[in-house]
């Protein structure tokens, strides 16, 4: 008997404003960073309340360069994520099987001022990409791979990680979600693997797109 498809929905960069994301009925929800208004734990916490209200039986989380309660208190982080929100799985550098799909989430990404999570292209970052296991059916990262989805227009350039990039050419995900460069929202297939960008907010923080909906078959 074939299996039968996952609904999954996708959205990040809510930046505190997640009350304004509709999010429609899902099997499973990814929220792929960047969740908090002022990156403290009250944030945070109020983040996760919605999170968890939210219509779909499994929820995913990674946190993003703004989220730095994950970074600096990350034992009350967590701890936070299991008592409001219990039906979620926050991931960093670390995997879950949901439906018969293979999870795999990290938050890292290339280095940009002083932000969460963040390391020097090179080694640094590649330490974490080979990380990611063979079989990874849906990798979450906050920041998006070298040249899909990560144009910058007030920078004028492509933010992503090349490393990124090449673990995912490698591992083929069935799906690659992230956020973090919010002009870079949509979706596109590259080589069997959906790339999702699925920042809920634009360059104004204001926010404007839906989540992203994939169906996968296990």
């Amino acid at each position: 008997m074939e299996s039968k498809a996952v609904k999954i929905c996708v959205t990040s960069d809510t930046h505190g404003r997640h009350g304004m994301v509709r999010v429609p009925p899902c099997d499973i929800l990814i929220h792929c960073g960047d969740c908090t208004a002022d990156s403290g734990p009250q944030s945070l916490r109020g983040f996760l309340v919605w999170f968890e209200r939210q219509p779909a039986k499994h929820k995913v989380l990674v946190a993003g360069n703004h989220d730095f309660a994950f970074e600096k208190w990350p034992d009350l982080a967590v701890a936070m994520v299991k008592e409001v929100a219990p039906s979620v799985q926050y991931l960093q550098d670390s995997g879950c099987e949901l439906m018969g799909l293979k999870f795999w989430g990290s938050p890292y990404q290339p280095e940009f001022m002083n932000w969460a999570f963040n390391l020097p292209s090179g080694a640094a970052l590649k330490r974490h990409w080979d990380m990611i296991p063979k079989g990874t059916d849906v990798l979450v990262t906050h920041g998006p791979p070298k040249g899909f989805l990560d144009y910058n227009h007030y920078d004028n350039f492509h933010c992503g990680c090349e490393d990124l990039l090449n673990a995912v050419i490698e591992i083929k995900p069935k799906l690659h979600c992230f956020g973090h460069i919010h002009s870079g929202y949509g979706s596109v297939e590259v080589d069997g693997t959906i790339m999702v960008n699925a920042s809920a907010c634009n360059e104004r923080y204001i926010v404007k797109n839906d989540p992203v909906t994939v169906y996968l078959t296990p």
